[in-house]
């Protein structure tokens, strides 16, 4: 068959490149001739778009690197005031208390008195997504905390996965072009199944982990207020004796972490566009307030040593097994924002923001945002005075002698506005003791731009993960890859990653080959380091871990005129003891006539309130009510969609047709209701979260 135009385009080799493999084990296209060098906005050719430079292998990145530099700028000043990424946010104010002195390992003030309270805001967001796209999207999410501490503001920036794509920050420009709309279309918006994003991974081995996680359950959650977060990076603590501890940061919600099922999130998408935003709204405003724990890895650098992989490479997690978590305390959030615009959106948060007790490390991912971040808000916010807006403001005195500026708020008085001075004794001075004090790591090594060797393993961490999945989160792995790859419309790019993922794991790659119908495509790859069998660690797979809990979660009820009253007073009475929500669902928004003659308005209509909705139903029809119901198309995919999402369904005897016309089957999450007695045995399903046993009858991979 003769290839169309388009085709043509796709398949024509470049023969101005060539892939080379650097000394860390990345991979990259290299210009072969003069007319496709890549140069700075300048016209200087560079080198290397790789690597940042730094000082050793494995040392901090340089602020001299005036390529990185111009890179970063130039990205973080693309658009204009919307947040290039992680722009579609949600955020709750609340406060952080710890359990427990922490002295013994950093002096940060708010870490040391199990009696104060630390005012927090937390902004919890998508990424690659606009500010108007969807919340359901498959997606690595943002957490993000501002600690209003006694000693400044400590923000904790991070992600609810705890690796990222890349290890050095060269790169982060590329991987967010790629991941978002296509710029010569303008789509797909938010959303990463499209050949740029694809592409690019797929040449940068290692990515390899992070795409694990991004294609598991984890990409997906059910809501901010289940999802776990993590501070990504390795960081310091400093002791009042200058020791340092790294340390890795982990939030956890004391309601468990869950998430949703793909076609869930894909119709939830449809039916409420804001369905994270609207929960975590809601739930705080019923007061029923989202909680985390702070959990931290802390570890010295002689057992850093002793690690097969470098704790620098943000590629890579510190398994619970090895150093295991220690909860440190508390974070409530007790307070939706007064104004989206205001807190929401104007919030700057920045990794550099930090106070005495807590320093950075030499992670070239990390040190590439911390000048990163204020150069962004410097487009968004107007300038440098953002400090000042009421959201980003330090609630302990602010004193120095920057001044002016546009939207500058405050007015310095006085003549002295530079130090040292002798004109005014009274103008602030630096405070050895009491101020921030960079850890005095040795630095040693040429001025170069290279990875460490250290960085080279780009498998064995994404084939720990892999094994340590239970058989649906492994099988919603190779469904999420083979959605993704479907997509992508260049062959070679599927063949490509496919080879990547034989490096994971052949099972991996079997599963998505055979659900793509690409059995033996494959590329043959070649690692820079082969992947290691890794002992598989159960805390990172979320059902393995999971408690039994209906715990801030939704149970939806339908009703006709004709429902059983009493019934309906038990299955309420039972989600308010176990700390779960009931919303009623009618065919009408006027209501229904129960069977005790009173009419209860309904929170929707089937219409309005799909089953996608809720973590569990119950239907109370009465006979009369089903006969319109099964009639009612709304009405039997509310329940088959329920069925189909793995939810535990209590249903009355009357409610039969319906079920039958579902495709509903009886199982164990299936629990016919004859009385109030059988709502425990329903509330025992529901907790399941899901009823995993169903899903192999329902669906297979692909």
């Amino acid at each position: 068959m003769a290839k169309t135009p388009r085709d043509a385009k796709k398949t024509a080799p470049n023969n101005k490149t060539k892939t080379v493999t650097g000394k860390g084990g990345e991979t990259h296209q290299q210009a072969d001739g003069d007319d496709n060098r890549l140069t700075t906005n300048q016209g200087t050719v560079i080198a290397d778009n790789q690597n940042s430079l730094k000082s050793g292998a494995r040392g901090p990145t340089l602020l001299e690197d005036f390529i990185l530099r111009e890179k970063i700028t130039h990205f973080d000043h693309e658009r204009i005031p919307e947040r290039i990424v992680h722009a579609r946010g949600s955020a709750a104010h609340g406060y952080f208390q710890p359990y427990k002195d922490l002295g013994r390992l950093t002096k940060a003030a708010f870490l040391r008195d199990p009696g104060e309270k630390t005012k927090v805001f937390v902004r919890f967001s998508t990424v690659a997504g606009g500010a108007g796209s969807a919340d359901t999207v498959r997606d690595v999410r943002g957490f993000a905390v501002k600690f209003y501490t006694s000693e400044g503001n400590f923000d904790l920036v991070g992600n609810n996965i705890p690796v990222f794509f890349i290890q050095d920050a060269m790169k982060f420009p590329d991987l967010v072009h790629s991941v978002k709309m296509e710029p010569d279309r303008a789509f797909p918006q938010a959303a990463s199944a499209h050949d740029t994003f694809w592409d690019f991974v797929s040449l940068m081995p290692e990515s390899t982990h992070m795409l694990m996680w991004a294609m598991s359950d984890r990409g997906i959650p059910r809501s901010y207020r289940m999802m776990e977060g993590f501070g990504v990076h390795t960081f310091r603590f400093i002791n009042e004796k200058g020791k340092s501890t790294f340390v890795k940061f982990h939030w956890r919600p004391t309601i468990g972490a869950v998430s949703l099922i793909w076609d869930e999130a894909v119709k939830l998408a449809g039916a409420d566009y804001d369905f994270h935003r609207r929960d975590l709204w809601n739930a705080i405003d019923i007061g029923d307030f989202p909680e985390f724990e702070l959990g931290i890895q802390a570890f010295d650098e002689k057992t850093a040593d002793k690690f097969d992989f470098d704790v620098l490479d943000p590629t890579k997690v510190i398994p619970e097994e090895i150093v295991p978590l220690e909860m440190i305390g508390k974070l409530v959030l007790d307070r939706n924002p007064d104004n989206f615009f205001a807190e929401t959106e104007q919030v700057a948060f920045h990794p550099g923001h930090v106070v005495p007790g807590i320093d950075f490390t030499n992670d070239p991912l990390l040190q590439g945002r911390l000048f990163s971040y204020t150069d962004t808000q410097l487009s968004r916010l107007g300038g440098p005075n953002f400090h000042e807006i009421p959201i980003n403001r330090p609630v302990c005195p602010m004193r120095n002698f920057q001044r002016d500026g546009i939207h500058r708020m405050a007015v310095p008085q006085g003549r002295v506005n530079y130090e040292p001075n002798s004109l005014d004794p009274d103008s602030p001075r630096e405070h050895p003791t009491a101020g921030f004090n960079t850890f005095p790591e040795p630095a040693e090594g040429g001025k170069l731009r290279q990875r460490p060797e250290s960085f080279a393993d780009h498998y064995s961490h994404a084939r720990l993960f892999w094994l340590s999945m239970t058989k649906p989160e492994q099988t919603h792995i190779v469904s999420a890859f083979a959605f993704e790859l479907a997509k992508v419309e260049t062959i070679a790019i599927r063949t490509r990653m496919l080879g990547r993922l034989k490096l994971v794991h052949t099972d991996l790659c079997a599963g998505v080959e055979a659900a793509l119908g690409m059995e033996g495509q494959a590329d043959a790859l070649t690692p820079a380091v082969p992947a290691r069998t890794m002992q598989p660690s159960p805390a990172l797979s979320l059902i393995a871990k999971a408690s039994p809990t209906i715990k801030g979660r939704k149970i939806g009820v339908l009703i006709t005129d004709g429902t059983d009253a009493k019934l309906l007073a038990a299955i309420q009475k039972a989600a308010d003891g176990e700390g779960a929500v009931v919303e009623i669902v009618a065919p009408k928004i006027g209501g229904a006539k129960l069977s005790d003659g009173k009419m209860l308005p309904p929170h929707h209509t089937i219409s309005g309130g799909p089953s996608v909705l809720f973590d569990a139903v119950v239907l109370l029809p009465s006979a009369d009510g089903v006969r319109a119901l099964v009639r009612e198309a709304g009405a039997v995919a509310w329940v088959h969609d329920a069925f189909s999402h793995l939810k535990a369904i209590g249903s009355v005897a009357a409610a039969e047709p319906l079920l039958a016309k579902a495709g509903v089957e009886a199982d164990d999450g299936v629990v016919m209701l004859e009385g109030s007695s059988d709502v425990k045995a329903f509330i025992a399903a529901a907790k399941q979260h899901r009823i995993w046993d169903r899903e192999p009858k329902l669906r297979s991979p692909g």
